[in-house]
């Protein structure tokens, strides 16, 4: 397994474990229509760590990226919602609103591992 497929189910793992114990952050970005905001988050953070786990595994490894490419691209509308509350916040600082920015592209490098993951 290639580092970089390694880091990324750790990192999904790690994320996932972060969206249950502190879920009122990814609450406040889940886009305003959609419902039970705590459930998705959850949901997702449960999916994340099922994922990791099965990336990690050579036997499941093909599935969880496919699974993964699919849960990076359902979450980004809930990073785009983060940015547009940021930039908006006039107390936000000038470091937070890039941050929340410069984090938007950063999903396509995830995609691409998650996707080599998907092809073994």
């Amino acid at each position: 397994m290639s580092r970089d497929v390694k880091a990324l189910a750790i990192g999904f793992a790690a994320s996932g474990v972060l969206h249950l114990v502190k879920p009122d952050p990814y609450v406040a970005i889940v886009p305003k229509p959609l419902p039970f905001k705590k459930e998705l988050v959850l949901g997702s953070g449960v999916l994340e760590i099922a994922l990791g786990a099965m990336m990690l595994h050579p036997r499941t490894r093909r599935l969880g990226g496919r699974a993964s490419v699919g849960l990076l691209a359902a979450v980004f509308p809930a990073n785009v919602q983060m940015a547009m509350d940021v930039v908006r916040d006039e107390k936000a600082p000038t470091w937070g609103k890039a941050a929340a920015i410069g984090r938007l592209p950063l999903q396509l490098p995830m995609i691409r591992i998650a996707r080599k993951a998907a092809r073994g």
